[in-house]
């Protein structure tokens, strides 16, 4: 049998694939209740970011082989195609068609004729050269992309504490683009630091942590807006900062700053993701009570005795230690921004560093929580009548 020709193949495409008018696309998204099709853009790059259908999903034809398991992982989903004209989208309908899509249509007139209708238009954030460059990489991840980059880019995040935990924190989360870092720190930069709290260096003992953390990622990163405090988060100021921000990060060493922090999250509804360490141990979880999750007083009611919680000055750490801890911290940030994954809520990560193992735990919601708990008043009577938040 003689092979077809590239013209050949496109008009059998355009013969098998069940096509649609612009209007008609535009007619079953309005009717779809909230519901609508998959809208397939296999379109280039250039082309996505001069517009696109709102809500599209972007599956280049050149990376269709390699993409089109996560982007369109439901087989039994309707399925729209659009291009430029019309040709690519019949050619990726009747491939959907073969790898076992079930409903699977196609926009004839493709974007210039929805566009020509005078249909909603979605225009992406512009990426300069040198953006685009340098968060090339959370580009060809199918869970970030463009869209996923910009949303790290509209974040806020406030760091409570720029010490071993913020240290690696900061780093990566000013090195993925995050839009606004708030950094909370009235200590100064110490010779002993320097060992875990990688963000500062020798030159700078003496100075503000706070301050320093920010000359870094300036340094790294011009697109982030760094704000800092150099100050002590207290009662008094606690609501005005953590009000301005999306996620609490708590890089802290001590329970009372931990309740604070965790009390007025848990009053604006932020995710609490929370660090810790000792010697050769680290811990991770998201305290989110308003995503059903557990708060920090779920896990902790009070603080333990001073002489049971030690320091890092008083008991010694494992360097590295913050470094991985840290780092997990930021990842959590990352998920609950972009959207990837599953957020340590209602779970605790536990790192044990001389047997490189980790454990999970589950931590549950406690009913009498005097800050997040559905018997909130009897418990709140139960400790003397003194609300936690």
């Amino acid at each position: 049998m003689a092979s077809k020709t590239g013209r050949e193949l496109l008009k059998d495409a355009r013969l098998r694939a069940k096509a649609l008018e612009p209007e008609e696309v535009h007619g079953i998204v309005e009717a779809s209740g909230g519901r609508p099709p998959v809208l397939l853009d296999v379109r280039e790059g250039d082309e996505w970011r001069a517009g696109h259908l709102p809500g599209a999903v972007h599956l280049p034809r050149g990376y269709f082989e390699l993409q089109v398991d996560e982007k369109l992982p439901d087989k039994d989903a309707p399925v729209i195609v659009y291009c430029a004209g019309g040709n690519r989208s019949a050619l990726t309908a009747v491939d959907l068609e073969e790898l076992g899509y079930t409903d699977v249509r196609h926009m004839s007139k493709g974007f210039s004729g929805w566009r020509d209708a005078g249909f909603a238009v979605e225009v992406p954030k512009q990426w300069t050269p040198e953006q685009r460059d340098r968060y090339s990489r959370h580009f060809l991840l199918p869970e970030v992309g463009e869209a996923g980059q910009q949303k790290i880019a509209n974040a806020k995040v406030f760091v409570l504490g720029a010490g071993g935990l913020g240290a690696p924190a900061l780093y990566y989360l000013a090195a993925a683009g995050v839009g606004t870092l708030g950094i909370c720190d009235f200590d100064a930069v110490e010779a002993s630091n320097l060992q875990r709290q990688i963000i500062h260096s020798t030159s700078r003992v003496g100075v503000n942590k706070a301050k320093s953390a920010r000359m870094t990622i300036e340094e790294l990163n011009p697109d982030v807006d760094v704000h800092t405090y150099e100050e002590r988060l207290t009662a008094d100021n606690v609501d005005e900062i953590v009000a301005g921000y999306d996620v609490i990060i708590d890089a802290t060493d001590n329970f009372a700053t931990r309740y604070l922090l965790n009390d007025a999250a848990v009053r604006f509804g932020k995710p609490y993701i929370y660090g810790s360490i000792y010697r050769f141990e680290g811990y991770a979880s998201v305290f989110w009570p308003a995503q059903d999750g557990p708060c920090y007083r779920c896990l902790f009611r009070e603080a333990p005795p001073a002489h049971l919680a030690p320091s890092c000055s008083e008991a010694g750490v494992l360097g590295v230690l913050p470094g991985i801890v840290g780092v997990i911290q930021a990842n959590e940030a990352l998920k609950i921004i972009v959207g990837y994954g599953e957020p340590l809520v209602g779970k605790q990560l536990v790192f044990d560093a001389t047997a490189s193992h980790f454990d999970e735990f589950r931590i549950r919601r406690d009913p009498d929580c005097p800050t997040c708990g559905v018997h909130r008043d009897e418990a709140i009577s139960a400790l003397g009548g003194v609300a936690c938040n």
